[in-house]
């Protein structure tokens, strides 16, 4: 079972999302901001991240350069989940060590796809 940190800090979004990966047999942490998903990354081990780049604390961006640059979450993959939806930013989200990049709303298929294709 794959094991996914879903960072977000939005509870409506972070319950939501949980829940729909939940019933597609995904096993789900959540963390409420940066600082917490970096703490729980540590700890958890997960298979993915979906790491929301806008938050309080520590925002996504920050989050991802620490684990990026840890050599124990370095190998983890980072999905950029943000409303953001220029090129400007999946750019950045990419050159910050971002596996792969999801515009809000999140289309679930097309997350579970870059999830798919990720982790085979």
């Amino acid at each position: 079972m794959i094991r996914i940190l879903l960072v977000e800090d939005n509870e409506d979004n972070r319950d939501m999302l949980a829940r729909r990966l939940q019933r597609k047999d995904f096993e789900v942490v959540v963390a409420v901001d940066g600082q917490d998903g970096v703490n729980k990354a540590r700890l958890e081990k997960p298979d993915v991240i979906l790491m929301d780049m806008s938050m309080p604390v520590m925002d996504g961006w920050e989050a991802t350069r620490i684990l990026k640059s840890d050599e124990s979450t370095r190998h983890i993959t980072i999905i950029g989940l943000s409303a953001h939806a220029m090129q400007s930013d999946r750019d950045r989200a990419m050159e910050i060590g971002c596996d792969e990049y999801e515009v809000k709303p999140v289309v679930l298929d097309q997350l579970l796809q870059k999830i798919a294709t990720l982790t085979s």
